[in-house]
């Protein structure tokens, strides 16, 4: 595993279901066999495929060669909020969250996505994929000559014992099926671990650095002068 740091922020799809990154810890990940043929995603009692793994808590991830794996840290806490890989120039960025006992959420969650971007001005199609149904959306952004754009984005969503897992495909992954395959692939052979607390359903699963280290702190803050209101804007972006 290459050694962790510090890494600028990155453009990630957002709505009300999509968290930003506020920083981030990146890793560079050595040589790896390529991914099985048997799908999962995987629960961590369940049987599967065994493979070298990055172990991050609540995820498991399967190590890809070329891949880089970057940790998203809430800038406000220092918490892990989740996992980016980022390999032949898109993006997958993956998320654990609890789910009742007895039902799956990825249905639930997939319509209020598909609400949140269609009402800030974006556009969604529910449509069928590797892991079952998916939303290939096109998210408004602002380009550098302040005009509104579409960025393509792909939600996948799975539902596990107690447990959801979502990715987002971002870059050529979203629009290209040839440049998704080592993506989705690598969706399919993660393993979760939900753990045996009691957790409120779409609690997120904790997160860590490998080897259970923390994340470094934030830079300290400098000294501002006394906020004063000004416009309200809400955008993705």
């Amino acid at each position: 595993m290459g050694l962790f740091r510090r890494g600028p922020k990155e453009d990630d799809a957002r709505d009300a279901a999509v968290d930003v990154p506020q920083d981030a810890a990146v890793a560079e990940v050595e040589a790896a066999p390529e991914l099985g043929d048997a799908r999962g995603p995987w629960d961590v009692d369940a049987t599967h495929p065994e493979m070298p793994r990055v172990d991050l808590g609540a995820i498991r991830l399967p190590q890809v060669d070329g891949m880089e794996v970057r940790l998203e840290v809430d800038k406000a806490t220092n918490v892990v909020s989740a996992v980016a890989v980022l390999l032949d120039g898109s993006s997958l960025q993956l998320q654990a969250f609890a789910a009742p006992r007895t039902e799956g959420i990825w249905d639930e969650i997939r319509e209020e996505i598909a609400a949140s971007i269609t009402q800030q001005g974006g556009t969604v199609d529910d449509l069928p994929g590797p892991y079952g149904r998916e939303l290939l959306a096109r998210l408004p952004v602002r380009t550098p000559e302040g005009r509104t754009g579409h960025r393509p984005a792909r939600f996948l969503g799975t539902d596990g014992p107690r447990w959801f897992l979502r990715g987002v495909l971002t870059g050529r992954a979203a629009v290209e099926p040839d440049a998704a395959g080592r993506l989705e692939d690598l969706f399919g052979q993660v393993v979760v671990v939900r753990g045996t607390d009691a957790r409120p359903p779409r609690d997120l699963l904790p997160l860590q650095l490998p080897g259970g280290a923390t994340p470094p702190p934030p830079p300290a803050a400098p000294r501002l002068a006394p906020p004063e209101r000004g416009p309200e804007i809400t955008e993705i972006g």
